[in-house]
């Protein structure tokens, strides 16, 4: 009897396990077309699915500028960010689609520079972008066909650096609409 339950026990784990394993692509690569248009940089992410309705982001952002600022006349942005994200997705037609939520953390790196007529000498001010951000986003992401994906989305971020505060501000905006590839 005992090794008849064991055999069951073992047959039943089997097949919950076989049960779980899902028919959907649990990766996913996607561009922010948006940003690109806009303010001339790129966000860059992939997306790895762990439930049908959960997924871990990583992304990074190259040439990231705090609120969207312009770098019309002397100033540039050197800046790059690096977020990692966890979305929830509310939506039961197919695997990682309809409306979700993002908390996250994000690492910036860099600096922005600008000149400045101080005095009638023209003077270069660098101040240090360098921060920690914890942020919330939400969106909604159309699925076709469980391989292309598109969606709009917005985040909202508290930075921690004091430079970047006295500078520009403590809390940061992003927009973007999300294209992307399932795998």
């Amino acid at each position: 009897m005992k090794k008849f339950s064991l055999l069951f026990l073992a047959v039943f784990l089997f097949q919950a396990a076989k049960a779980q394993v899902a028919d959907y692509p649990k990766n996913e690569i996607k561009f922010n077309i948006a940003n690109v248009m806009i303010i001339a940089s790129a966000e860059i992410g992939y997306e790895r699915f762990v439930a049908e309705n959960q997924s871990i982001e990583f992304i990074a952002l190259i040439n990231d500028r705090i609120n969207y600022h312009s770098e019309k006349g002397s100033r540039k942005f050197k800046t790059n960010s690096f977020k990692l994200g966890y979305n929830y997705y509310f939506g039961s037609e197919t695997a990682g689609s309809g409306i979700y939520a993002n908390p996250f953390i994000k690492l910036r790196t860099g600096d922005f520079e600008e000149r400045k007529n101080i005095e009638g000498t023209a003077t270069k001010i660098t101040t240090n972008m360098d921060a920690f951000i914890i942020g919330f986003g939400v969106g909604y992401k159309w699925n076709y066909g469980d391989k292309f994906v598109f969606g709009p989305y917005a985040n909202i971020a508290r930075n921690f650096s004091d430079d970047t505060k006295d500078r520009f501000t403590a809390f940061e905006f992003n927009t973007g609409i999300s294209i992307g590839y399932r795998f």
